[in-house]
């Protein structure tokens, strides 16, 4: 009975532990965002939007089709990469709290090309 109760009360630490540490590593950029890709030269389309989920700073692709992987840093720095169709980029800037944006670079499928990006935050 009492290593029955050892191991519940110790289960119970390593998992109010694990709450605490996922509780902290939360960012303020957290949540759904919203990503229009603005290509400025080369021959890539005008324009691309996509929607990206932040958590625990970590960009993670919604249902849009685009592969993306990156990082907000906790004073909004972000890099990130995104790849579709056999087209590929990366790119770097600035979040705030609701809004932010910065610049890529890539490889489309007629050759290389660069832009501009800039993100809201969904409601």
């Amino acid at each position: 009975m009492i290593s029955r109760l050892l191991r519940a009360n110790s289960l119970a630490l390593i998992f109010g532990a694990c709450l605490a540490g996922t509780a902290a590593a939360s960012t303020a950029f957290d949540g759904n965002w919203s990503v229009v890709i603005y290509t400025r030269s080369g021959a890539c389309d005008a324009a691309y939007r996509s929607g990206v989920q932040i958590q625990n700073g970590i960009i993670f692709p919604d249902a849009s089709g685009f592969n993306w992987s990156g990082r907000v840093a906790p004073k909004g720095a972000v890099r990130v990469s995104v790849s579709a169709g056999g087209q590929s980029a990366s790119g770097s800037g600035r979040l705030s709290r609701n809004s932010g944006g910065g610049t890529w670079r890539g490889q489309g499928n007629r050759g290389g090309c660069s832009g501009t990006w800039v993100a809201e935050r969904r409601r």
